[in-house]
């Protein structure tokens, strides 16, 4: 890990990063964005008036943002037994989880989305062996949460304390049964201020304070329960606003910025994380950036494209954390309702990055992935000339790798016939036929006649006319791809002939209209 700046790019923060997952881990409990940020502040609080060391701030901090990090790794079950999985993960704040309200929660959302034989058989199942088949799901829960702490890059202790997110200070959590100081001091922290925040923003501080109280012993740690309602002129002053700013000020490693490979091993972690939520998607993203690297480079997109296009397939998915698995798995057809939910997880991948410093161009291409060029895409229904060969490529390479893989509602296809169907979406004015052509031949396919580029460009003129358009000189160009400026004007005479332009402003039109303008991070002059 690199501190600040150190002349390979802008980067991106660690913190923003992990905060970024920590919304989307937000959006896959069924909870308002920001928060687990905002618990964050709590947690703060509660360190201050405990006069807890650095390093337990440290690790209360990143568990804090992480605590429910193995959420979505049991969505499946979660789904399969109790219907909405973010429904039933939001609505189990009203409740201490433990005792016959608990219960009798549990059996109200058994089989909740099916008929009544099954969902009669369902209940009496749980309540025949209601502590294991609970167990089973938790063990699941917390196996996952571990390793994926250690994934991102998290300290041990961190992911000793994610494990123990479902223990309670009595002992009558799991899956181990802990009690009092056998559980990690870092868990009874957050356990009690994401907790908290929940009933703080429905019921206010009197009404938090309130709930704490009653769980008191039970669910919480007494003495931390105390501490906490010493601290109630604090928690009145916690921001309404910028909770982003305020909670990373708060980072222990604040400073930290990856670049280049460091933050591509954070963004594959984050990518194999939303992966999990649904069984026949793991290792999705991961797949996709690799054949949509692999396209870029086929079409000749410069090395800061390629790194956008890899980046931004990484955390495609990210937004598919807002969306209920009883949508996801759904084998039968998808209501209005359904459609919308789907309509919307890219827009809520972009809304997650782009909140991170460095990432905004990341955001837009990986939130645009599943638009099309006639329009009829989502989320926000544009085409043609906005979206640039970044954003083509990618969606062209997840349309490829899914067509592979199986959905619930069809099995998966075979090479051949994923590649059908990706010609097909270029017949129709879906997908980019370059783009396209890019991934099927990346991907062991035979290519036709068509040249990598339109009009016929070749790979390099793709490349040139990219930043041509993009405002660089002649020179500017020949520095950038180590070649001599005779050889750039070269190109672009050929490129003038081939797409039937007579001066820049043409050029430029043409490789707006073709999705070759590349990334607009790199201005209009060269650096």
């Amino acid at each position: 890990m690199q501190r600040q700046t150190d002349g390979r790019g802008a980067g991106a923060r660690r913190a923003e990063v992990l905060a970024a997952l920590s919304i989307a881990i937000d959006l896959g409990l069924g909870l308002p964005m920001e928060h687990m940020l905002r618990s964050s502040l709590l947690a703060a609080i509660l360190a201050e008036e405990l006069d807890l060391t650095e390093e337990q701030r440290t690790t209360i901090y990143y568990t804090n943002l992480v605590l429910w990090i193995g959420c979505h790794a049991d969505s499946h079950e979660f789904s399969r037994w109790f219907g909405d999985d973010l429904a039933m993960r939001r609505d189990s704040y009203q409740l201490d989880w433990s005792g016959p309200a608990y219960m009798k929660y549990l059996l109200r959302r058994t089989g909740s989305n099916d008929p009544l034989p099954r969902r009669t058989q369902k209940r009496l199942s749980l309540l025949l062996a209601p502590q294991a088949r609970m167990a089973a799901l938790i063990h699941s829960h917390c196996l996952s949460a571990g390793l994926m702490t250690e994934r991102i890059g998290l300290e041990r202790a961190v992911g000793e304390a994610v494990e123990c997110a479902f223990e309670r200070w009595d002992g009558n959590g799991l899956p181990a049964a802990r009690s009092r100081d056998e559980i990690p001091l870092a868990t009874r922290v957050v356990q009690l201020a994401e907790t908290c925040e929940v009933h703080l923003r429905m019921y206010g501080v009197s009404g938090a304070l309130a709930m704490t109280r009653e769980r008191s012993g039970r669910q919480f740690d007494p003495s931390l329960v105390e501490a906490l309602s010493r601290c109630r002129d604090r928690i009145d002053a916690l921001p309404d606003q910028d909770v982003w700013a305020t909670a990373l000020d708060l980072a222990p490693d604040g400073d930290v910025v990856l670049h280049g490979g460091e933050l591509d091993s954070l963004l594959g972690a984050i990518g194999d994380f939303a992966d999990l939520k649904c069984p026949f998607t793991a290792g999705h993203s991961r797949t996709v950036a690799e054949t949509a690297a692999a396209a870029a480079v086929h079409v000749g997109l410069t090395g800061e494209d390629v790194d956008l296009v890899r980046q931004a397939a990484l955390v495609h998915d990210l937004g598919r954390m807002g969306v209920p698995n009883s949508v996801w798995e759904k084998q039968g057809p998808l209501t209005e309702s359904d459609r919308e939910r789907i309509r919307l997880y890219p827009y809520l991948t972009g809304r997650i990055l782009n909140r991170v410093r460095g990432l905004e161009t990341v955001a837009a291409v990986a939130g645009n992935h599943r638009e099309r060029l006639d329009g009829s895409g989502y989320p926000r229904g544009i085409g043609g000339s906005a979206l640039p060969m970044t954003q083509r490529i990618l969606a062209a390479a997840d349309s490829y790798r899914e067509s592979l893989e199986h959905r619930p509602h069809r099995p998966a296809l075979a090479t051949e016939q994923a590649a059908a169907r990706l010609r097909s979406e270029v017949r129709a004015g879906r997908l980019d036929a370059t783009a396209v052509d890019a991934v099927l031949a990346v991907s062991g396919h035979q290519q036709g006649r068509r040249s990598p580029g339109p009009a016929g460009l070749t790979a390099r003129e793709v490349e040139v006319l990219g930043l041509f358009a993009r405002g660089f000189t002649s020179t500017e160009i020949a520095r950038r791809l180590v070649i001599s400026a005779k050889t750039v004007r070269n190109h672009l005479e050929h490129i003038y002939l081939k797409a039937g332009v007579s001066n820049r402003t043409g050029a430029a039109l043409f490789a707006l209209q073709h999705g070759i303008a590349g990334s607009a991070e790199d201005g209009a002059a060269a650096p």
